[in-house]
């Protein structure tokens, strides 16, 4: 099953170097796919042994797409997408504003085809899994696309996951999810590691995760990546990222495990057009009063909104650039609260040459949620220098997991 899956992702990925030629970007091309991939499934599930009956109407189901080809193709797929977004529950989450950029028919006729001759529910969860987490990481190396800003590389998930050792019926959030990589690095941890019963099976599928996502095609190939690893439904009513900003509001609940690498990036800001028609970037504030400070630092606001949503009992891991350790003003008010209010026992210095983008100095911070005292809760902090004569980069010496 692997050497197929291996094969499988080489047809799919030779494909995309073929539509690069039209302008089709890999980020356009995962798009494309994750829209077929999802029809496709929902066909097979609809068929014996399964017979399940799916919430996809008959007039744009995938048996429309295989039937037809050329000028006709191309105007039912448009019309097809169209119509799914106004569907409900995760149907109509996957297919919200999507559009076609496949503009030769010839093209996206073959890749229906090529799609089509594979069955794909008949693969493992994880052989499903692993060939759309290997299309994303393709699509993240693509620096140009700037898509490695929603990409935490994957080694890096797996320690920081590792060291929280999430436990079966807890609740785990990220509230800058990209493609869901906390959600199934946790995912394989507790199917892994734990005996789970049919009820922890449940809350794990249905239960679990909680995320946002406000870029739309970042959140839409995250739906589908939790679909792949059997995370979620495609019927299910429920939605588990939500597209809204989680720092415009106090969450509504508060979760065992939070695990986020927020957006770098110092400037929380909004563009729109003036007067004069011209486009102006303006400072983004947000006016909470649970936050200890208010800024336009995105970092320091999502510190601040990650305590926030944290149980007493809770458990954070943080992916922070070096600023928000040192830096004055509201940067030590937010410190000195964290410091404070919770037990900031670990960080965990990164070396460069980790991430997508360049450069990025980064640390994680480990921290427990406690309840109030007038007592400060962090005693000590343990400091783990891996940044100190480490030296990585992604295609040479690529971090790999604890292992590696």
């Amino acid at each position: 099953m692997r050497n197929n899956t291996s094969s499988i992702v080489s047809k799919v990925w030779a494909f995309c170097n073929t539509l690069r030629e039209d302008g089709v970007g890999y980020g356009d091309y995962l798009e494309q796919l994750t829209y077929l991939l999802f029809l496709k499934i929902a066909d097979e599930y609809s068929r014996p042994p399964h017979n399940r009956v799916m919430p996809i109407p008959s007039a744009y189901n995938w048996q429309t797409l295989t039937n037809k080809s050329g000028d006709e193709l191309e105007v039912h797929y448009n019309n097809l997408l169209r119509e799914l977004g106004k569907e409900k529950g995760m149907l109509g989450q996957i297919f919200t504003k999507s559009q076609n950029k496949i503009t030769d028919p010839a093209k996206l006729y073959k890749l229906i085809a090529l799609i089509n001759a594979e069955q794909w529910v008949l693969m493992g969860v994880k052989d499903k899994g692993d060939i759309y987490e290997g299309l994303l990481e393709k699509n993240a190396e693509d620096t140009k696309s700037g898509a490695g800003q929603y990409f935490t590389p994957r080694a890096l998930i797996k320690c920081m996951v590792e060291c929280l050792r999430p436990q079966p019926m807890k609740t785990i959030a990220d509230p800058a999810c990209g493609t869901g990589g906390f959600f199934l690095a946790a995912y394989d941890w507790i199917t892994e590691n734990c005996d789970l019963d049919r009820e922890q099976k449940q809350f794990l599928k249905f239960h679990t995760f909680s995320g946002n996502e406000i870029v739309a095609n970042t959140r839409r190939l995250a739906l589908m990546n939790m679909f792949l690893h059997n995370i979620g439904d495609m019927d299910s009513e429920q939605v588990m990222i939500s597209p809204n900003d989680s720092l415009i509001a106090a969450s509504e609940t508060r979760y065992d495990y939070v695990l986020a690498n927020p957006p770098f990036g110092k400037k929380s800001s909004m563009t729109f057009t003036n007067e004069a028609g011209e486009q102006e970037k303006e400072d983004l504030t947000y006016n909470r009063q649970d936050f200890w400070v208010t800024t336009s630092n995105k970092q320091l606001n999502f510190v601040q909104h990650i305590k926030s949503m944290l149980k007493t009992t809770g458990h954070a891991a943080v992916v922070l650039p070096d600023n928000v350790l040192f830096e004055g003003g509201a940067g030590e008010t937010v410190r000195k609260k964290l410091l404070e209010t919770t037990d900031l026992h670990t960080i965990l210095r990164l070396p460069t040459g980790i991430f997508y983008a360049n450069g990025v100095k980064a640390n994680v911070l480990f921290f427990d949620g406690k309840p109030g005292s007038k007592d400060s809760w962090t005693k000590e902090v343990w400091v783990y220098d891996y940044r100190t004569n480490i030296h990585h980069t992604l295609k040479k010496n690529p971090r790999r997991t604890a292992a590696g």
